[in-house]
């Protein structure tokens, strides 16, 4: 849980330019690989990042205020990289006008349950750390660059 706004905020950016230099490695040709088919390809979990942050935020009391629809992919992932960028970006900008250290202790209701709006901004980075990992995966079975964003990746130290 955040009980800092300036933690949360350092976070998020980390974890965002990992995650964008994921997107940044799927191509046009790879974009629909999963692990198997009917599965999350590339290309859904890198749009699924994109929009997720309108529902994590809402649950905060915070509004993006974006037009994205989850069910409405765009056409390339150069697309989806542009979006995901401002939709990043957009999260740091409403924090930093609506929140506080203070009201991220403040409960609020998640699914029905009082949580601090502190802890749903910790279940959201995770939620994106999570999925990264996912693409990670799908980056190396589709042969592309997988990015190391936690630590070198096995490319990386054998360079």
């Amino acid at each position: 849980m955040y009980r800092k706004l300036e933690d949360f905020i350092l976070e998020w950016e980390k974890n965002c330019a990992g995650t964008f230099s994921i997107i940044e490695s799927i191509t046009e040709e790879k974009k629909n690989v999963s692990i198997v088919e009917g599965h999350s390809s590339l290309e859904w979990l890198s749009w699924h990042l994109t929009t997720a942050p309108a529902y994590f935020c809402g649950l905060a009391g915070l509004n993006l205020e974006l037009n994205l629809n989850p069910a409405n992919t765009p056409a390339t992932i150069d697309e989806i990289k542009e979006a995901y960028k401002a939709v990043s970006q957009k999260v740091v900008e409403v924090a930093k006008n609506n929140l506080s250290d203070e009201k991220l202790l403040t409960n609020v209701d998640m699914h029905g349950h009082a949580t601090p709006i502190g802890a749903i901004l910790r279940l959201f980075v995770d939620h994106q750390t999570h999925h990264r990992a996912q693409m990670q995966v799908l980056l190396r079975q589709a042969g592309l660059n997988v990015p190391g964003v936690m630590g070198p990746t096995k490319e990386m130290r054998s360079k």
